[in-house]
């Protein structure tokens, strides 16, 4: 029994793919979402499970990089490799926000030394007609612009926003070069990461938003950071949309693991909602991005359910 176990266990550590970072960035989001609108009891619990998966990932990662060097360089290039450097941020984003700062500065060290390399094995394989996950380029640019403001703030290190506002800048046109990348017949067609188009929106905003309760560049710079953050915001709401009708023209109703790259952008989205708010000084947004909030915890429930299906079919813990 012990070794059927053990057999099945490892059959499974064997089927883990780069694309299963995007629960921890799913959860993660949420996690971030339910402190602002002060759900603490919830958030804590996501947070809670946002770690557990994200230390066996990151165990995955590394047992791959020592004893499985083909298959983690192989994993590495494709643009679902970004998803490590994210779901650091978000979750180092949030243990910032819980006070824990030192754990905090440590994921953005480790998400600042392994972007570069995930970055540049990605980029350097870049075709035509990508799916949605070639917009992870610009999520893992403006995760750490996330994390390093949300730190700037906590200890008020404004040289970290002034890098911030460097790397927000590269996101921005990071996304732009996605897009040109980005196969649209993917809205139709695509089994969820299509929804990253919007959600690498989301997390600019958001990035921008941060950016803009610490960053202290001059009025003129701020007011241009303000546009750029609202212009964003309101390209991710149309994004929103345009998913959301394509879910009902195209329904999807089977579960894919990549349906969690659908969770974090609608999450993303709720928080940027909720930060732009504050940060812009626009109250009447607070109560969309609660609606919104509650929509991604929805399909984020919507997503575990699935899961656990797959799982009862044999088909793997998250296929």
């Amino acid at each position: 029994m012990t070794e059927a176990r053990g057999s099945a266990f490892g059959a499974w550590w064997r089927g883990v793919l780069p694309t299963e970072g995007a629960v921890v960035m799913a959860t993660g989001i949420l996690s971030v979402g339910l402190h602002l609108t002060r759900h603490e009891t919830l958030s804590r619990g996501a947070l809670a499970l946002a770690g557990v998966l994200w230390l066996l990932l990151a165990a995955d990662f590394g047992v791959r990089l020592l004893r499985d060097r083909t298959r983690w360089t192989a994993e590495a290039g494709t643009p679902a490799a970004l998803t490590a450097v994210a779901a650091t941020t978000v979750l180092g984003t949030r243990l910032s926000l819980l006070g824990w700062q030192a754990v905090a500065v440590a994921l953005l060290v480790l998400s600042a030394v392994v972007w570069p390399v995930l970055m540049w094995d990605v980029t350097r394989r870049w075709g035509r007609r990508m799916p949605g996950g070639v917009f992870l380029v610009c999520v893992a640019t403006q995760g750490l612009v996330v994390l390093a403001a949300t730190l700037a703030a906590a200890e008020s290190q404004q040289w970290l926003a002034r890098v911030g506002v460097v790397f927000f800048c590269l996101g921005l046109a990071l996304y732009v070069d996605a897009f040109v990348r980005f196969d649209l017949g993917c809205v139709r067609t695509g089994a969820g990461d299509q929804w990253v188009a919007g959600g690498a929106l989301a997390i600019s905003a958001l990035a921008g938003a941060k950016l803009l309760a610490v960053v202290e560049l001059g009025a003129v710079v701020h007011e241009v950071l303000r546009g750029a953050t609202l212009v964003v915001l309101a390209l991710d709401i149309a994004w929103y949309c345009v998913l959301l009708w394509s879910e009902l023209r195209w329904p999807r109703p089977h579960y894919d693991v990549r349906r969690w790259a659908t969770v974090f952008p609608m999450g993303m989205t709720s928080v940027a909602t909720l930060s732009v708010a504050t940060a812009a000084h626009l109250p009447w947004l607070t109560s969309p991005g609660r609606v919104l909030l509650w929509v991604a915890v929805a399909a984020w429930l919507a997503a575990c359910a699935g899961a656990v299906r797959a799982t009862v079919r044999g088909s793997g813990l998250l296929r």
